[in-house]
């Protein structure tokens, strides 16, 4: 009896497992509080579903918060997931308000990847909507509190997880101990692959240091150089000249501390507690057979449509190539706005109609100096009876052009921008705005309509941004044109690891990604003119020899230096070898080529690499930084300085005699005051004595 009680026990727990409930606040998806404004207004969230999420018996609780202004019995909220309506009612007299909502698999897109979530509002302040109109009051928030319930269930885990939807759930990549610079090279590939899918929390380890906590990552390496334990799950083994992806899938039992966010009072309480539970193991294995074969599997790495395709378990590669469509404008200096990732978007009702669109500098194949902005489509012709409606453009937040609307109905119209106006990561708005005439607006307000056409719109850059000096403002299209080498000293090779992922990832970070350079170690930079013929990223150790090479670079990395704030003349800034520091600068090389030089310092190389190859692609407020600083602590420091810059001193050129001079002089100086007023009070005394003997 003991014996079946125990095993139905086990049992229980078992099928307890098999399912288990994640709580994700829209807030931890990255989505927190938005607004809805105006009469009439719409948001959207998009949430990708892991493979293992099973819609059935998941829920989603919507928590908003209304305008204290609103008639809420005449205010409404509409819901609707995956396109369907399923949620509509009159807004209550609570502050805060909730909607909860059981998830059915009928809501998720035929691609079974996304959840679309749709809020819809119709407002009301006034009996007469007509003073409605653009009312600052009116207004609903989404927040972020608001979260996904879902049921996640090895149920299917061996059948619904596939090559093609597995690199989107891995946040770790495992290169072998004492890795070659192919290794490398693949490690970079997937790391660039798994940040293009918005994972921004990837860790890299070398073998002997995967903590056994990681159980859903990728391995790179040959097939004879992987570990012991990863080589003996690969059931396919790649020949000469062959690269391979090979998914190995299990299910594993863990002891671990398991947090669970409990529901209290409409407050989310995470809960830790320490039980056995299971969970999936799932390691992707980019292999070759030789080396020929791995450059085939960093090949398919770079190229989205070989591991979208792929929906098996492995994947053998005897082919792969790097070539990707061009446009016909091969200098990609003109952009559709379906190119940039514009949708079609037929919007009507009244008040503020708007599309929001991005685009970053890199889209383009140069830094532009100005950028044409050009709006084509229709809208419902206006009334002459008064009916007013205009379209407006906005970028970064700001209005930069106003056109009225007629009873044409017909839209074009075009404003250029020039370098101080955009950014290198822009938000581009496009407004129709229509008021009805004060007799129509009761009847027919939301007989308005407009549409832009995504493919006759278009950004077209012009007048490349050229300066004599180059700056972070202009990377990573500085990259663009040319080939690109990737340059790393020997000994720090492994520590550079995840900087050459971001690198990668942010050189073919735009619509036409096809920068695969070349990697290379620094003492095999022999030919001084590769350092002309190419684009050059070096990853260096200060003393890498390859630093002298660079006589044009603002600092010279490998001596000691300081730099000072010109308006107070103090230290901002003193290279020491034992804080953990990333030093970037970028700069034109011996052939006008783009150099791009990193290094770190201090115990912790990896994560100094790694501070610094973030800094630099991140929105800068100034468009002449040439040198970065930035430590561990996500602290950094941003400087222009050029070879005849004051603000920078190197402390190394100094002799013995005038660094003790300069770390001591205060003292010296106290020092010899000191003997001054002692000497003064010496003599003064004597002074004093001799007159005293004559009076005796």
């Amino acid at each position: 009896m003991k014996k079946f009680l125990s095993l139905s026990f086990l049992l229980a727990l078992t099928i307890v497992q098999l399912k288990a409930q994640v709580v994700s606040t829209f807030r931890s998806l990255g989505h927190d509080n938005e607004t809805i404004t105006g009469m009439s207004g719409s948001t959207s969230f998009y949430f990708r579903l892991d493979p293992q999420v099973e819609l059935k018996g998941s829920k989603m609780v919507i928590y908003f918060q209304p305008s204290q202004a609103l008639l809420k019995d005449k205010s409404y909220i509409n819901l609707l997931v995956g396109g369907r309506q399923i949620y509509s009612a009159r807004l209550t007299k609570d502050s805060i308000q909730r909607i909860s909502i059981n998830l059915t698999p009928e809501f998720i897109a035929d691609d079974k990847k996304y959840l679309k979530i749709q809020i819809r509002t119709l407002l009301t302040l006034d009996d007469n909507k007509c003073k409605d109109l653009d009312n600052p009051a009116m207004w609903l928030k989404i927040l972020g509190s608001s979260y996904l319930s879902l049921i996640k269930t090895n149920k299917n885990f061996f059948n619904n997880v596939n090559i093609a939807n597995s690199f989107e759930t891995k946040n770790a990549i495992v290169f072998p101990s004492n890795p070659t610079l192919l290794d490398l090279k693949a490690a970079a590939w997937a790391y660039a692959k798994l940040k293009k899918s918005a994972n921004n929390n990837i860790k890299v380890y070398e073998a002997n240091q995967l903590p056994d906590s990681v159980h859903n990552y990728v391995v790179v390496g040959e097939i004879n150089k992987l570990p012991a334990n990863v080589r003996q799950l690969v059931k396919v083994i790649p020949q000469k000249n062959q690269g391979l992806f090979y998914l190995h899938k299990s299910v594993i039992t863990v002891t671990d501390t398991v947090t669970t966010l409990v529901n209290v009072k409409d407050n989310l309480i995470p809960v830790k507690s320490v039980a056995p539970h299971t969970v999936p193991n799932e390691i992707m294995v980019v292999t070759g057979g030789d080396e020929d074969g791995m450059e085939k599997s960093i090949s398919a790495l770079g190229n989205a449509n070989i591991l979208n395709s792929t929906f098996g378990d492995y994947l053998l590669i005897n082919k792969a190539q790097n070539t990707f469509f061009k446009t016909i404008d091969e200098n990609r200096s003109k952009l559709t706005i379906r190119q940039v990732g514009g949708v079609t978007n037929f919007m009507s009702g009244i008040g503020s109609l708007r599309s929001v669109y991005n685009f970053k500098n890199s889209d383009f194949s140069f830094t532009p100096k100005e950028v044409e902005i050009h709006f084509q489509g229709i809208y419902s012709g206006l009334n002459t009876t008064g009916d007013r409606g205009y379209f407006n453009i906005y970028l970064n937040g700001m209005l930069i052009s106003s056109e009225k609307l007629d009873q044409s109905g017909k839209l074009s119209t075009s404003v250029t921008i020039n370098r101080y106006q955009h950014h290198k990561y822009n938000t581009l708005e496009a407004e129709f705005r229509f008021y009805p005439s004060s007799g129509n607006c009761l009847n027919g307000f939301t007989n308005f309509f407009g549409e832009v056409d995504v493919d006759k719109s278009y950004l077209e850059s012009r007048n490349p941004f050229i300066t004599s000096d180059l700056s972070f403002y202009q990377y990573p299209e500085a990259f663009n044109s040319g080939s690109t080498r990737v340059v790393v000293s020997k000994n720090y090779a492994k520590y550079a690891a995840a900087a050459m992922g971001e690198i990668i990832f942010e050189l073919n970070n735009n619509i036409n990604a096809n920068n695969f350079p070349e990697f290379v170690y620094s003492d095999d930079m022999n030919n001084r003119g590769d350092l002309k013929k190419y684009n050059i990223v070096a990853l260096l150790n200060r003393t890498d020899a390859l630093m002298n090479e660079f006589p044009d670079a603002p600092i010279r990395f490998n001596q000691n230096f300081r730099l000072y704030n010109n308006d107070n003349n103090k230290v901002v800034y003193s290279l020491s070898d034992s804080t953990s520091n990333g030093l970037a600068q970028i700069f034109y090389g011996r052939g006008n080529n783009a150099v791009l030089v990193i290094t770190g310092t201090g115990k912790n190389l990896a994560a100094s690499f790694l501070a610094a190859s973030r800094s630099i692609t991140e929105q800068l407020s100034t468009l002449a930084s040439n040198v970065c600083i930035a430590d561990v602590a996500n602290n950094k420091y941003l400087f222009n300085i050029s070879k005849s810059s004051e603000n920078l001193e190197y402390t190394d050129a100094k002799s013995a005699l005038s660094r003790f001079w300069e770390s001591y002089n205060l003292y010296i100086l106290l020092a010899i005051l000191v003997l001054i007023l002692l000497s003064f009070l010496y003599v003064r005394s004597k002074i004093q004595r001799s007159q005293e003997f004559p009076n005796d």
